[in-house]
């Protein structure tokens, strides 16, 4: 998904809604495989039931924290490991949803007036 450069025109508010919808199609599978992740490793190492597996993936994924007590090493490793993963996943998922916000505004801002 190619931006325009700072010298070309702003693209019609039209162009700019799908362009946008396109980035919150790719943060929403983003979004999903990381639960995906979070929840197959909750179920198989932490042994939590599928809706607590989803429920930690979520709270783990949004930094809010986690909600049951890991057990075995092995289901430590991997929420240690789940929990960086998270944080990095978080930030990064975020300006992606927020890149063609942040570029149009900016875009604007340096188009010069002719």
């Amino acid at each position: 998904m190619k931006l325009e450069h700072k010298k070309q025109k702003v693209v019609p508010l039209s162009r700019f809604f799908k362009r946008v919808l396109k980035y919150f199609y790719l943060t929403c599978i983003l979004i999903l495989l990381s639960l995906i992740i979070g929840v197959t490793g909750y179920c198989h190492f932490g042994g939590l039931e599928l809706i607590d597996s989803f429920h930690m993936s979520s709270m783990i994924l949004t930094g809010m924290g986690p909600v049951a007590e890991m057990k075995t090493e092995e289901a430590k490793i991997f929420s240690s490991f789940y929990a960086l993963y998270s944080g990095v996943a978080f930030l990064s998922i975020t300006a992606v949803f927020f890149a063609p916000i942040i570029h149009r505004l900016l875009h604007i801002l340096h188009v010069d007036d002719e």
